[in-house]
């Protein structure tokens, strides 16, 4: 017994309609099991599953870092306008950082993705 997990019905269904393009509806002469390829299909999915799991939490942690940076400061801390522009100007600065290292990050995802 296989101590993988059986593939999805997607998978399963991707697997078949590429063998029957292959060798038809009734698959004459085809030698291989839908399952096997089936398997191959699933693995695709996992990966292409764990990437997009990995961007989501790379967008969530540039979402809450923006929104901690652009959440006005509790103006009784603030005591004078001088001390607000430069924390306001820290903030911006926070901001561009983080824009400009999820550009970076993302060219460099597409990058990989071509060579793929």
């Amino acid at each position: 017994m296989s101590t993988s997990p059986q593939p999805d019905k997607l998978a399963v269904s991707v697997a078949e309609e590429v063998l029957r393009i292959i060798y038809g509806d009734d698959y004459q002469d085809c030698r291989v099991n839908p399952a096997t390829i089936s398997a191959v299909v699933q693995e695709g999915f996992n990966q292409h599953a764990i990437q997009t799991q990995q961007l989501l939490a790379l967008y969530e942690k540039v979402v809450e870092a923006i929104h901690t940076l652009s959440t006005p400061p509790d103006l009784t801390a603030v005591k004078n306008p001088d001390e607000l522009r430069n924390l306001l100007s820290q903030r911006l600065d926070g901001i561009h950082a983080i824009t400009a290292k999820t550009q970076d990050t993302t060219a460099l995802i597409h990058k990989q993705l071509e060579t793929e």
